[in-house]
């Protein structure tokens, strides 16, 4: 592993319930991005987790009647088996209450703490909690009396708790995002943390007494870490932090951290702070997404909007999933989700759109030339072909490694219309009527498999099992995770004499549900 690996991150959910759509949201966006850079040949360093300790957790246990370690180790599970669904093509998988990431939280403490600038000190706070988000909230801040995101009741806290000084950090972070214009994305966010910043800092609790699950704080153990000193120090505990300072080197700061919008400034104003004052980097960027919403609400156990993942991949299939998510939405921006969306997309995009390409691209080559890839003997039948791909390929990377996923796969698509739309101008099945029509029709169905060769190698990230499908029909050899970008996407990739196989439709269609 080396100091150009690529690392990234989703932030850790909470195990109090199960994950829904917009848990699987991020997770699938970040492995798309992780899946893209392995197609580019880099080395990957992707983590995710569980945030397993504070008052949301505790509750949710004494509900259930158990321990609150007996419930987060019957939850992780849970995660875990909706990531293996989802295929998510993690390195790492935290559990904030693994031994080795207590060891982590401590030491990060006790670096802040005797830095020798009083930046955590004992005091006493009182102010509405919010238990959900594990965050203070002003009167101000408060929609309706109820909490801005999960709107629901807040509760009156009052306690004695260390704090951190976070008001002493406001002009290194302003000083940060100067030099470093990009560390918060989209720009929209990144107004929003400035103008929190410039609006002046409150320090902030970073213990608690009223409960006890959590990590004891090293000089004091009748506290224990609040949520954002533990929860936050995932990132560096998978890099090896306080363990492998050798790793830890090659590894931090991490490229991106993957978020969700409401957690932007705990992650953009109190970590890299709090990472300062420890004497670390922060990290290179903070990409905030939006929320996906259902009936024009934020897709929340609290407003009854959840869906579970399952519910969707039971019925379209992983890879269907996973793009639809990526496709339909803008990221960065909040979107909707409906099921008939979903079917709509699904038909329209992978069942008639690239799997109707591939089916009648290798049923033709079973039925001319025997399953045998021929040779593409007439020269310039390709047409435009290569230009377009070349100039998708091109985009796919502009948008991919600026994080836009969603113009990213149309510009894939673009390479599905234009070669559908071939094979209507070409018309290979009124050529195979003629022998006199052999060269060509040998060079069009040789261009557009070559085109869906390249087609396989450009989706692998969003869809890799429709993509390894694909890879084995047209009889290519080794994994299409090993093809390589940009060189696995130069026109003539495919050796003539190659071996294809029709196998099932890659998208069989989808038919709305009766009402």
């Amino acid at each position: 592993m080396g100091r150009d690996t690529f690392y990234i991150t989703t932030a850790i959910p909470y195990v109090n319930d199960v994950p829904h759509i917009g848990h699987a949201y991020e997770g699938v966006a970040t492995d798309f991005v992780a899946r893209y850079h392995r197609q580019r040949g880099e080395e990957i360093f992707h983590v995710t987790g569980t945030d397993e300790h504070g008052l949301n957790n505790q509750r949710a246990a004494e509900a259930h009647g158990m321990s609150p370690q007996d419930w987060v180790d019957s939850m992780a599970p849970k995660w875990r088996e909706v990531w293996g669904r989802l295929d998510i093509s993690y390195d790492d998988f935290i559990r904030t209450t693994e031994p080795r990431h207590e060891a982590v939280v401590k030491k990060l403490l006790t670096a802040v703490h005797d830095n020798g600038t009083d930046d955590i000190y004992l005091g006493s706070y009182e102010g509405l909690y919010c238990v959900s988000c594990e965050a203070y909230y002003t009167e101000d801040e408060l929609k309706d009396g109820l909490c801005p995101i999960h709107e629901r009741p807040v509760e009156l806290a009052k306690e004695e708790n260390y704090f951190f000084r976070l008001s002493a950090y406001t002009d290194r972070l302003l000083a940060h995002y100067d030099a470093h214009p990009s560390a918060i994305e989209p720009s929209s966010r990144r107004n929003e943390v400035l103008s929190v910043i410039r609006g002046g800092l409150q320090d902030f609790s970073i213990s608690r007494t009223s409960f006890d699950w959590g990590v004891p704080l090293p000089w004091d153990e009748t506290h224990v870490c609040y949520v954002w000193f533990d929860a936050l120090a995932n990132y560096i505990t998978a890099a090896g932090y306080g363990d492998d300072p050798e790793r830890f080197a090659q590894l931090w700061p991490a490229n991106i951290h993957m978020i969700g919008k409401d957690i932007v400034r705990f992650h953009a104003i109190y970590w890299p702070a709090m990472l300062m004052a420890a004497g670390l980097e922060p990290p290179t960027q903070v990409w905030a997404h939006g929320f996906i919403n259902v009936g024009g609400k934020k897709m929340s156990k609290t407003n009854a909007t959840s869906i579970h993942p399952f519910e969707l991949l039971d019925r379209f299939g992983t890879d269907s999933y996973r793009y639809y998510f990526m496709r339909e939405i803008r990221f960065g921006e909040d979107g909707n989700f409906s099921w008939e969306s979903m079917v709509d997309r699904h038909n329209a995009d992978l069942a008639n759109g690239l799997g109707n390409l591939a089916s009648r691209v290798l049923a033709m080559v079973e039925s001319y030339f025997d399953g045998v890839l021929p040779a593409p003997v007439v020269e310039g039948a390709e047409s435009d072909l290569p230009a377009v791909t070349a100039d998708a390929l091109r985009r796919y990377d502009e948008h991919m490694l600026a994080i836009q996923l969603q113009p990213a796969l149309g510009a894939v698509w673009d390479i599905v219309a234009r070669a559908n739309a071939y094979l209507v101008e070409k018309q290979p099945w009124k050529l195979a009527k003629d022998p006199a029509n052999a060269g060509e029709l040998a060079a069009v169905l040789y261009a557009a498999a070559e085109t869906l060769r390249i087609l396989a190698v450009a989706i692998h990230p969003i869809m890799p099992a429709a993509a390894a499908s694909l890879w084995s029909q047209l009889g290519q050899p080794g994994s299409v995770a090993d093809a390589h970008l940009p060189a696995a996407g130069a026109w003539g990739g495919l050796e003539p004499g190659a071996r294809t196989t029709k196998g099932e439709s890659l998208f069989p269609r989808v038919e709305h549900e009766a009402q």
